[in-house]
């Protein structure tokens, strides 16, 4: 059994910045590539970043630049800081691991007001 626990979503004004997390635990096993989705209300799930066991990230051009991901392999937990958040990136945010299998997180929502 592998449990995601997501933290760090919340209220911010355009412009500012948040930081969440996503700690794995259980059998996870060797995790490979970690990440981070998002859902607006009425659109799809869309892929935010992502990152390799390697160290090695990809992102969605709407937040190159302004979003940075990061992992932990020590402590099963990979970060989304975000800043210069503008009303476009309010969705709910959710943590995907791939290890044997995919697992993702319950989602925290966050709100940019503008």
């Amino acid at each position: 059994q592998v449990h995601l626990v997501e933290s760090g979503g919340g209220l911010v004004q355009a412009g500012g910045s948040l930081r969440l997390s996503c700690a794995a635990s259980g059998s996870t096993g060797i995790i490979n590539v970690m990440g981070w989705y998002r859902q607006a209300p009425g659109k799809q799930r869309e892929l935010v970043a992502v990152i390799s066991s390697g160290g090695i990230s990809n992102y969605a051009d709407s937040v190159r630049g302004r979003f940075t991901i990061s992992r932990d392999n020590a402590k099963n937990t990979v970060y989304l800081q975000m800043n210069s958040l503008k009303p476009e990136d309010t969705a709910v945010y959710y943590c995907r691991i791939t290890t044997a299998y995919i697992y993702w997180g319950q989602g925290t929502p966050v709100t940019v007001s503008s």
